[in-house]
């Protein structure tokens, strides 16, 4: 498995749109707009690849000088407990780290806090809802 950091727009960016669409949006009954896809041009744009197939992937969005935020983590179901996003975690605490931010934070949805914990974050505040399903803000120090 390579880890890396994915170009916006490339063939990789591609598989990495469809795996997001496939796993978070589309259950939802939900689809990206172009100008979300286009805001990310700002963004650390990271996937998980053998050969050249996408096994996961997940970005990092600048919050401040200090924190980054993680969004659109997804690994697909088939490959879930493999290590996949573990790997990609860690890829972007330390991708993250050497970019100079000292907290990684994200809306993780409920279903994942259990994930999440087990890399060492931790929910901070009450449940809300987004995208029409329940998440927690959930924090690490880097």
């Amino acid at each position: 498995m390579a880890l890396k950091i994915i170009d916006h727009g490339s063939a990789e960016y591609q598989q990495m749109v469809r795996l997001r669409n496939d796993m978070l949006r589309k259950p939802l009954g939900l689809h990206f707009e172009p100008s979300e896809l286009e805001m990310e041009k700002q963004d650390v744009l990271m996937g998980a690849f053998e050969d050249d197939r996408i096994l996961g992937c997940c970005l990092l969005t600048k919050v401040d000088e200090k924190t980054v935020r993680l969004r659109q983590m997804a690994v697909p179901n088939n490959l879930q407990g493999k290590g996949i996003g573990r790997a990609l975690m860690i890829f972007a605490e330390n991708i993250a780290r050497d970019m100079g931010y000292r907290t990684l934070i994200m809306h993780a949805r409920k279903t994942a806090l259990g994930f999440y914990k087990k890399l060492g974050y931790y929910a901070k505040g009450e449940e809300f809802e987004e995208v029409t399903i329940p998440h927690y803000i959930m924090e690490k120090s880097l």
